[in-house]
């Protein structure tokens, strides 16, 4: 499966690269507060800017994300979220848009589902790629054939720990995009980026020429500005959620991500002339 250019994410992805454009991912945690107000937030955030939504599957035990996160999920699974109401979610939104679709979760719910089936309704639900937070290269023997014989992208993280060896396996295991975390550490908002985070994706460069899509810590348009001379995308997730916990209301939600949503994206376009449209070539370590 060639994930950089016959799935929704790969060409989308295409698209900015052609354009030299930073691409902006944005995380809603499903059914926070309710599946409805999800489903509202993915079609406004999509005609804010979004080129690429993470639909996070709520988890009792959510060890990667810090709070804002773990209360988003404790919101959704009180509202009755499951597995199957997400992916009737990505069904409705897929009759009204071709917003590329990541489901974003921990491997329990879809180990409990079972991995075929939720590959075969992942699928004809119209989903284009699966992030499973918790689950390694070596652990993804049954779950990467599966998603691929469907069309689906596999999405991993990697990490500023990771060694090159490490980096290598997993973007070999990777299609669509490599999400790379900024810093250590679980999700949330940050004030600045690691002063590091230059030479973390130039050692990433080195081993593979998919897309990366940077997260952990983006909530501001300086940040996405800063990553549209190194990176493919920015993922901005916490920053989303925080909007929601403070809205009054769904509607004031929904407005206020959108909003949130047109800056970054207006301050990806603006770091577009920092970029140059085609990625680096791939290089042999050092």
């Amino acid at each position: 499966m060639d994930g950089t250019s016959q799935t929704r994410i790969g060409r989308r992805f295409a698209e900015l690269a052609e354009r030299g454009e930073l691409g902006l991912v944005a995380y809603i945690t499903a059914g926070d507060p309710a599946l409805e107000t999800t489903e509202q937030i993915v079609l406004a955030i999509e005609q804010a800017g979004a080129d690429v939504v993470e639909l996070g599957v709520p988890f009792s035990d959510p060890i990667a994300d810090g709070p804002t996160i773990q209360r988003a999920s404790e919101r959704a699974l009180r509202s009755g979220t499951t597995l199957a109401g997400v992916l009737a979610l990505v069904r409705r939104l897929r009759a009204k848009t071709e917003v590329p679709l990541v489901l974003f979760s921990y491997f329990n719910p879809v180990l409990q589902m079972g991995v075929e089936r939720f590959a075969e309704q992942a699928a004809a639900a119209g989903a284009d790629g699966v992030l499973l937070t918790d689950l390694t290269p070596e652990e993804a023997g049954p779950v990467r054939p599966a998603l691929h014989a469907r069309g689906l992208d596999t999405i991993f993280l990697a990490a500023p720990t990771s060694t090159p060896e490490r980096l290598r396996r997993l973007a070999e295991s990777s299609t669509g995009f490599l999400y790379l975390i900024s810093r250590t550490g679980v999700t949330g908002a940050r004030e600045q980026l690691p002063a590091e985070l230059p030479e973390l994706i130039r050692r990433v460069r080195q081993v593979t020429t998919l897309p990366l899509a940077v997260g952990f810590g983006i909530s501001q348009p300086g940040h996405v500005s800063v990553l549209g001379g190194l990176a493919d995308a920015a993922v901005v997730g916490s920053a989303l959620v925080d909007e929601l916990e403070r809205a009054a209301t769904a509607d004031a939600a929904v407005a206020a991500i959108a909003e949130r949503v047109r800056l970054l994206k207006a301050a990806a376009r603006h770091g577009m002339s920092q970029r140059t449209p085609a990625r680096p070539a791939l290089q042999e370590p050092q």
